[in-house]
């Protein structure tokens, strides 16, 4: 009887140690971790919330931030900004840990704001008015506003889009006129640029309008090979977009 005590007390030792080891690791995990933003970089931050659609993240992500690869430029910080700082769940599930908190953090200079796409852009992430004032102030200062696929609604509800020529996700654009009649949408196009915004069609081709930011900032040469690294085909000249003159 003895020896069966000792051994159920053994386990039950055994267990609150796990545990106690569980729960320490797991907030040596959750530490959070600020980005390194390199001075003398632009600071490209990507707006995220749950819902998030992976390509429209992912793409011009991976594209901004292998320009630290190339000699020359002035580089790309890249960093996510959302609502909280609890991991958001992006559409396809993937966990991701958010870099700042734009509601309560004291946020770095974003001299390029990215919007992606996210499941609820033309319903609930609409009616966010945090959020909305959000990518409002930091439009503002910007130098550049990308928004890819649905993004481009989160910008037209900012009211950034009234004078600018925009497009969207391709079977959205019929909703996107008729939520906003009064801009002037385009379609059979992969992305605008109009001012300092860019508005793509999202999915893969989220890529081209990255890439082509690249192009306009870095030159056709460093683009080529930032588009190499990546094992992309990289031609402007062969993709559908429209580029609109700078108004005097």
């Amino acid at each position: 009887m003895r020896q069966t005590l000792f051994y159920l007390g053994c386990f039950v030792l055994l267990i609150c140690s796990c545990s106690t080891t569980q729960k320490q690791t797991s907030q040596a995990v959750t530490e959070r971790l600020l980005p390194e933003l390199v001075s003398g970089r632009y600071n490209v931050a990507f707006l995220i919330m749950d819902g998030v659609y992976n390509t429209e993240l992912t793409a011009p992500y991976d594209i901004f931030q292998h320009t630290i690869f190339r000699e020359g430029i002035k580089a790309m910080n890249v960093f996510t900004v959302a609502n909280t700082l609890q991991p958001i769940t992006t559409f396809e599930g993937l966990r991701l840990l958010p870099d700042y908190d734009y509601l309560t953090d004291s946020l770095p200079k974003i001299d390029i704001l990215v919007v992606p796409s996210a499941e609820h852009h033309l319903d609930s992430d609409l009616e966010d008015e945090a959020m909305i004032r959000f990518v409002q102030r930091a439009a503002a200062e910007a130098q550049f506003v990308t928004s890819h696929c649905d993004g481009a609604f989160v910008l037209a509800k900012a009211g950034l889009l009234e004078s600018i020529v925009s497009t969207t996700f391709p079977s959205d654009v019929a909703a996107f006129r008729k939520m906003f009649p009064q801009l002037d949408v385009r379609e059979n196009v992969l992305f605008v640029h109009d001012d300092k915004y860019i508005t793509s069609a999202g999915g893969a081709k989220s890529f081209e309008a990255a890439l082509y930011l690249c192009q306009y900032l870095y030159g056709k040469a460093v683009t080529k090979r930032l588009a190499q690294g990546l094992v992309i085909d990289w031609d402007l000249e062969q993709v559908p977009h429209l580029v609109i003159p700078q108004r005097k």
